[in-house]
């Protein structure tokens, strides 16, 4: 299957994403939970007291898309054993950012990439796709990063895709495939 920019922007646009099955021998299959993990951009999004400071403290610095298949490339390699970002899914999304709708947001520790995530936005929603880290906070940070721009920018829906207790932190909860496309439809309208 070739996952061209448009086949992924109309799966998103109807609440499906790709997964590389790595049992499958790769084989990509679309994904539609019937519940959505979503991470709410308003007062209840959370940060503890020290990830907070952290962020604010100048240690890290913050970069959007200037290593993105670099970041792409560290979050296949994460799991690499049972990993769904598989060469395919890597070269789908690398011309997904190149269309510029794919984009990482990067922590660096004295230039050096320590932690990202990438998603993919369309209109007034990003849908996140996975994160790293080599220093132990950085995903998160990255994260607030996010969370700080998509703020400023006035998204409307931060997309998860699932609920699991690393984003379960940051106030992240599930809502019903039904109220995720009416979120869906107002963000991208």
């Amino acid at each position: 299957m070739f996952l061209s920019p448009e086949i992924l922007l109309a799966a998103y646009m109807s609440g499906a994403f790709p997964m590389a099955h790595p049992d499958d021998n790769n084989e990509i299959y679309w994904h539609t939970p019937k519940k959505r993990g979503i991470i709410p951009l308003d007062e209840r999004f959370k940060a503890s007291k020290n990830l907070k400071r952290l962020y604010r403290s100048g240690k890290y610095t913050f970069t959007i898309n200037r290593n993105f298949e670099d970041v792409i490339r560290r979050c296949a390699e994460l799991r690499a054993e049972d990993t769904w970002i598989s060469e395919e899914i890597i070269e789908a999304y690398i011309a997904l950012h190149k269309a510029g709708f794919a984009h990482s947001f990067e922590t660096r520790l004295n230039e050096e990439l320590v932690g990202g995530l990438y998603g993919v936005s369309i209109g007034k929603a990003f849908f996140g796709e996975s994160m790293f880290h080599t220093h132990t906070d950085a995903s998160k940070l990255a994260l607030m990063y996010l969370v700080e721009f998509l703020r400023e920018k006035q998204f409307t829906l931060l997309d998860t895709q699932y609920l699991n207790p690393h984003i379960k932190q940051f106030g992240a909860y599930e809502i019903s495939h039904t109220t995720y496309m009416l979120l869906l439809k107002q963000a991208t309208v």
